[in-house]
Order: structure tokens, then sequence, then C-alpha cells
């Protein structure tokens, strides 16, 4: 059975300011790393080939982390892995950096959930989901399915948003759907590739 593994990055310091983060490069804090480290325990079994991540550092060190506990992979630093800001997270624009609590205040809480939570309506000056999708799906296509398809066991580090969108993409979920997928930070989803096909594993 070949395995893929889909893994967002343990609470940033920003996660745990209520900032918007975006493609700010910010670090875990010691929660992130905790669950990370966690994450790595349960996954210390798995034998990885390759490791995806993003530009971003939060997410970067959650694969090192989960990867440093990895008993059946080899020697640390033995599996390859590629960095690509196709990964990262959806960008927020004016928003990034902003307290979530105030800018609801500041632009009342209907208009930041929308700009939070729909599939099509980006925040001034950044991605909507759909646009983050567009540069997530064809490098989960032409970069981590042919890991897949040559056998190849993939850990997937990267951000809430660009999960979501490889998880719409894999499991069939509508743009209305996806809204409400929460995906916690710091969680392993697994799943098996078999006959072309990518299925959730419970």
């Amino acid at each position: 059975m070949v395995t893929m593994v889909l893994i967002r990055h343990g609470q940033s310091v920003w996660n745990a300011a209520n900032r918007f983060t975006g493609w700010t490069d910010v670090e875990l804090s010691e929660k992130g790393e905790a669950e990370a480290a966690a994450a790595g325990e349960e996954l210390a079994d798995v034998r990885f080939d390759v490791v995806h991540t993003s530009a971003l550092i939060r997410a970067q060190r959650t694969a090192e982390i989960v990867m440093s506990h990895n008993r059946a992979s080899g020697e640390q630093g033995s599996v390859p892995t590629r960095y690509d800001k196709r990964l990262n997270e959806r960008h927020y624009g004016d928003l990034q950096g902003l307290n979530k609590a105030e800018t609801a205040e500041l632009h009342g809480a209907e208009q930041v959930h929308i700009w939070r939570r729909s599939f099509d309506v980006p925040p001034p000056g950044g991605e909507s989901l759909e646009m983050t999708v567009e540069r997530t799906i064809p490098y989960f296509v032409e970069e981590i399915i042919p890991d897949l398809e040559s056998g190849k066991n993939v850990l997937v580090a990267a951000h809430g948003n660009s999960l979501r969108s490889i998880v719409m993409h894999i499991e069939g979920i509508s743009p209305e759907d996806i809204t409400s997928l929460e995906i916690p930070t710091g969680v392993p989803m697994h799943y098996e590739f078999a006959d072309g096909e990518i299925s959730r594993i419970e």
C-alpha cells in the first residue's frame, strides 16, 4: 500500500496571537513544536520516501520535527524534501498581521467571515481559496501524484488553506461544503493510493 499523509503545521506564534498570517514567515509556537513532535511519534513507524512542504518556515519546521521522530525512513536527513511556494498558505493581502477580532470590529464579523471562509471572495489584496486551488492542485498533480504512482510514501506538510484545496480535490468536496472543513494544526490525515485512486483512511 502506498501512503500519503497530509499535515497542517503546528500552531504558529501568530495562530496563538489570533493574527492573520498568510505568507508572513513566522515560527512555530512552543505548543506548535509539541504538536509536531506528537505527530512525529504517531507517524514514527511510517516509512516516508519523500517530503513536500511549502516555502514557509512553520511548515518546514513541522516536517523537520515529524521526520526527526521517524524510525522507519532511515537516517535523518536521508529523505529528500521538496520546498515550493505553491504549497504556501493562502495570501491574506491587507489583512496579514492584523488581529482577527479587531478586524471583525473594524469591518464587521460577517464581512471577515466571508473573506476567511468563502470559496471565491478574496480579502483586499489577497487570495481567495479558489485562487489558492489554482496553484496548489497543479503542484499536487505534477509533483506529488508522480511520487505516489512510483510507489513512494509521501508526507505533505503545509497549511490550512493549501491543504483544504488538496482535500477538496482528492475527496470531491464542493465549493459550498469546503468552507466548513476545518483542518486542525499538527494532526496527520492519512490516505492510501491504489489503482490510481486516493482514499482517506480514518
